[in-house]
């Protein structure tokens, strides 16, 4: 399925200027739920300007009207002008963020070792070279060298990694880990709670412009037994 140029800048300005859920936006600009509900908590690893999607002829205001009214609807993307795509070398990765690539490979070593280096390459965006040198402590910056998930550092995203792992484990023939639900019902909550918050603010705008001042009702927490 097409996805927006810039998905994570185009959810920021989904959060902000729509109604839409958050599973809604994540489909439609191919993200992970988490990395939308963050987006959201204005806890990403970077603050986002957000992309018109309408102005970027990469959806229509009637999609998005379709999908405020149906919390199923999942939105299509309005085919734009052809992309120029790399078709060979590593993918290109931000001056700002290339200095956190030792961090993430380090940490893909750590807790994910079953992935080969030429995985690794792909997903972060490196070299077989910088790899084995961090696998084997010769790196040149090894001392300073802190394994931190490449999704939080925005290397990669939590749908990519999670398909690299899932190669990796099957070719190893390792069993995969059963999906630990726990937390699902309280993810599920604070979702909700957030996604309340918003309809909140925007009826207490709406309210502001009216001159009637917003009653704003008593906080619940979603975590509260």
């Amino acid at each position: 399925m097409a996805q927006p140029l810039m998905p994570h800048a185009t959810a920021s300005w989904l959060v902000d200027n729509t109604a839409l859920s958050f599973e809604q936006i994540a489909d439609f600009c191919g993200l992970h739920i988490l990395e939308v509900q963050a987006i959201a908590d204005d806890t990403a690893a970077t603050k986002l300007t957000g992309r018109d999607p309408v102005r970027a002829h990469e959806l229509t205001q009637d999609e998005i009207d379709k999908a405020q009214a149906n919390p199923k609807y999942r939105m299509t993307m309005t085919k734009g002008p052809d992309q120029v795509r790399r078709t060979k070398g590593p993918r290109y990765t931000p001056v700002s963020k290339r200095q956190d690539k030792p961090d993430g490979i380090a940490w893909i070593i750590r807790n994910h070792p079953e992935i080969t280096d030429g995985a690794i390459s792909n997903l972060i965006g490196t070299t077989r070279t910088t790899i084995a040198a961090i696998r084997d402590r010769s790196h040149w910056n090894i001392g300073n060298i802190t394994p931190k998930d490449p999704v939080t550092l925005g290397l990669t995203t939590q749908r990519e990694l999670d398909a690299a792992v899932g190669k990796a484990a099957k070719a190893a023939g390792i069993e995969a880990s059963p999906t630990d639900t726990r937390l699902d019902g309280d993810r599920e909550a604070l979702i909700a709670s957030l996604r309340a918050e918003r309809e909140q603010a925007a009826r207490d705008a709406e309210a502001s412009v009216d001159g009637v001042a917003p009653v704003r009702p008593a906080f619940e927490d979603p975590f509260r037994r």
